[in-house]
């Protein structure tokens, strides 16, 4: 069946700030029947309650799983999100937005973009060739990926050039429509827009840096067009073109892009009806861009930032609003756990009423940013319990809110009044205050966030210290999580092994991980972190005021799968958390061994913080709380301490207004955390997988000793943008992409070494892997840090020749 006239689209949303429940809101009215408000979702987590599509990717990698077992699996988790959806009420569901890697990757084969280096393995088996696009093999190098906007989910970066030539491949997408139409289902097929697929893609290998794929439009355009009509063939009635790209900070040159764009689409003859959403923060100066395209829908987000976008609307309204559209408010927020303040989303759902032809009721984004049911979390306190909503109780919000604003507020009067309550509860918990913590926050000063001397007088001391060779070597912290370490752990929690037990598992593992990297000539050692789940849950597990999921998963990329903890109350550290392990590892050798913490922007960034306060604070009680770890291990004996902030980058604002501000407290969180050290002990942090050149000086005002950074699939590109800026602290640029299973030899590592020296000088280079090893397995990591710490020596006996 196809989807009927009166069909929903949806939106997306940046993380609200949360507001007490407020009696006087005004209820909604009942609109005109002929405008009844209908729910929608813009995607759905992925992976199944159990991670079911982990699983069998991962058995199909390593041959446990046929091709068929896995596109079945993937048949059925599609299956159920549907009815799922269906059965909460969702009047729409979304189509395309499943994927068994990333949605980019699936939008990259949907165009024909396949880079040049990967097209025969695509056309020998195209499953594998999709999989050796995004993780690589050991002869061809993956795509480069990154962060998808401002989250923490990760997109594999389009590679394009003057001579791509697209060619349509709907197949995927319109499956998966005719799956749902099949079944029933009113369907809307939903695709990254031709404009953010362009606005997120790089110039491929040895195309010029300044070459902007955005110019490739006119010849991009026609490929969209042909999908459409492909998926109107097959039954859409309408179809999503998801562009946040737009949601940034746009010059005229794209804003006219889009406008073109959506010009050009939008007067096509065989197509569906379109709806254009954009989400994460504001449309502003692309909204009227964007109401003026000759297109039947437009999603917006309301929640956060992007709430602003309000105003914008009522100045369209003073030139007729959005006559003749499809209105899709994104008021449920996307990104965060906590409940909806119902009564003050039909507020704003009331004030949109006259200003399109219809309005539907959505989440903010996608779903996929949360975890799947919050129902399935018997262990997180009852009181907490009340004030979470994960995708399912989010849909049911979108649904009960759509039904109060077509039907009014009186069939849907016991869940405002519940949903009240459970707001009112929360804003009253004493759990959520600590006057302790709120006490020592206040009392910081500036001198609290300022090491004792400039790096430039540090170094020689900390040199003195650690006694290291030029271009030192080390790795970012973890070795690979064992199956026999995930056992221990599991015994553990079960019972099935005492404390004791576990203790020597781990401090044996410790043992053999040192051992190795002894063995294989690294300089600065780490102790391996296999008594650590997750480098966020690890330390939330162990701070006040966290609270720890069991079923919570969330897609980071891939088959890789997070559980965020929840900020619930205020933050404080009970007990060290980090140095017995760290000592003990330190008493197995004579190199110095890194302690290594989770810093305080991404222990809120790879949390669901909270809503209710600013951001800035809950930085800085965990960044105090931090301070204490550091000063402990520090105090053990300690010589260099990592502080991890790979979120950094992430977690900035999508529009330049409100960087400033955001940067001013997030590197002021990392310096209280790590200034409170002597002058000879070593601060390292780390960073990987985003674009670094938007917060070059914002690194450099961490004042870290030592600054490590993906590096490897993006070719040194840090390297340079850092040396342009004279950044002057050492850096540890990767060199071996742990993304991928591929292992580099000691050639290309050099290579890149090489070229790492032409941007920073030797005596302020290290050497070590673009991030973690958690995720590889030993064969690998085995050989791929020996073959780095072979071309650390050659290119060391280089430098020496040369002087």
């Amino acid at each position: 069946m196809t989807a009927k006239s009166a069909d929903p689209a949806t939106n997306a949303s940046k993380t609200p700030d949360a507001k007490t429940p407020d009696a006087k809101t005004p209820e909604a009215k009942t609109p005109d029947a002929s405008k009844t408000s209908r729910a929608t979702v813009h995607g759905y987590p992925r992976q199944g309650q159990g991670r079911e599509l982990k699983k069998a990717v991962e058995g199909y990698w390593k041959g446990r799983v046929t091709a068929e077992g896995l596109r079945e699996t993937a048949a059925r988790l599609r299956r159920d999100n549907r009815r799922q959806l269906a059965e909460a009420g969702v009047h729409e569901v979304p189509t395309g937005d499943f994927s068994l890697y990333d949605h980019v990757l699936d939008t990259t084969v949907m165009v024909g973009a396949v880079p040049e280096r990967h097209r025969a393995a695509v056309e020998a088996d195209p499953l594998d060739g999709y999989f050796a696009m995004a993780r690589g093999t050991q002869d061809v190098a993956p795509l480069e990926m990154t962060k998808w906007f401002d989250t923490n989910y990760h997109y594999l970066v389009p590679e394009l050039g003057p001579d791509t030539v697209f060619a349509a491949d709907p197949a995927k997408q319109a499956g998966e429509l005719s799956e749902a139409l099949a079944e029933g289902h009113d369907a809307r097929p939903v695709l990254v827009g031709p404009v953010t697929y362009l606005l997120l893609a790089k110039p491929a290998p040895g195309v010029a840096a300044d070459f902007e794929p955005l110019t490739l439009l006119d010849r991009l355009l026609p490929v969209y067009a042909e999908v459409l009509a492909d998926l109107r063939a097959a039954g859409a009635r309408w179809v999503q073109l998801d562009e946040p790209a737009l949601a940034a900070d746009r010059g005229a040159a794209e804003l006219d892009a889009a406008a073109r764009a959506y010009r050009e689409l939008g007067e096509l003859a065989d197509r569906p009806k379109l709806l254009a959403a954009s989400y994460f923060d504001r449309l502003g100066e692309a909204l009227p861009v964007l109401a003026k395209a000759p297109v039947e829908g437009l999603a917006m987000d309301f929640t956060g930032p992007a709430a602003a976008d309000l105003t914008g609307l009522a100045e369209l309204a003073r030139t007729g609003g959005l006559p003749g559209k499809r209105l899709v408010a994104g008021v449920v927020d996307g990104r965060n756990v906590w409940i909806n303040d119902l009564r003050r989303s039909l507020s704003t759902l009331t004030s949109l009423l006259d200003l399109a032809d219809r309005v539907d009721v959505a989440p903010s984004c996608s779903l996929l940013h949360v975890p799947l049911d919050a129902a399935v979390e018997r262990d997180v306190d009852p009181q907490i319990a009340r004030w979470l909503a994960f995708a399912r109780q989010k849909t049911e919000e979108v649904v009960a809110l759509a039904q109060g604003l077509s039907e009014g507020t009186d069939g849907i009067a016991g869940l405002l009044d519940a949903n009240s309550g459970a707001l009112a509860s929360r804003s009253s918990a004493a759990l959520t205050r600590d006057p302790a913590v709120r006490a020592r926050s206040e009392a910081v000063t500036d001198a609290d966030g300022r090491r004792s001397l400039p790096y430039a007088e540090r170094a020689p001391a900390q040199r003195a210290r650690l006694d290291l060779p030029p271009l030192p070597t080390t790795t970012i912290g973890s070795f690979p999580q064992t199956g026999e370490l995930r056992a221990a752990r599991a015994d553990l929690r079960a019972g099935r092994l005492d404390a004791d037990g576990y203790a020597e598992r781990i401090a044996a593992e410790i043992r053999d991980v040192v051992s190795f990297q002894e063995q294989a000539g690294l300089d600065v050692l780490v102790h391996g972190e296999p008594e650590r789940n997750d480098m966020v849950q690890y330390f939330a597990e162990r701070l006040a005021g966290y609270v720890a999921t069991q079923h919570g998963w969330v897609q980071s990329y891939g088959t890789r799968y997070v559980r965020p903890p929840i900020l619930a109350g205020d933050v404080s550290r009970p007990a060290p958390m980090t140095v017995e392990w760290t000592r003990y590892a330190q008493s197995q050798t004579g190199r110095p061994v890194k302690g290594m913490l989770t810093g305080p922007v991404t222990m809120l960034a790879w949390s669901f913080v909270r809503d209710d306060q600013p951001r800035a604070e809950t930085a800085r009680q965990v960044a105090l709380a931090l301070r204490d770890e550091v000063a402990d291990l520090e105090a053990s004996g300690t010589a260099a301490i990592q502080v991890d902030e790979p979120a950094l980058r992430e977690t900035l604002p999508l529009r330049a207004g409100r960087r400033p501000e955001y940067l001013a407290w997030a590197t002021e969180a990392f310096r209280l955390a790590t200034g409170g050290v002597r002058a000879d002990t070593q601060i390292h942090t780390h960073m990987c997988y985003a674009e670094f050149g938007d917060i070059v000086s914002a690194i450099a005002d961490l004042d870290a000793d030592v600054i490590s950074l993906e590096a490897a699939r993006s070719h040194m590109q840090v390297a340079d943008e850092l040396a342009a800026a004279g950044y002057p602290n050492e850096v540890g640029p990767g060199v071996y992409d742990i993304h991928s299973p591929r292992v580099p030899d000691s050639h290309e590592i050099a290579s890149l070494l090489r070229k790492a020296l032409g941007a920073v000088p030797a005596e302020r280079l290290w050497v070590n892997p673009d991030c973690g090893l958690k995720t590889r397995g030993w064969p690998e990591v085995r050989q791929a840090l020996e073959h780095m710490t072979d071309a650390a020596r050659t290119v060391r006996e280089e430098i020496a020749g040369r002087s």
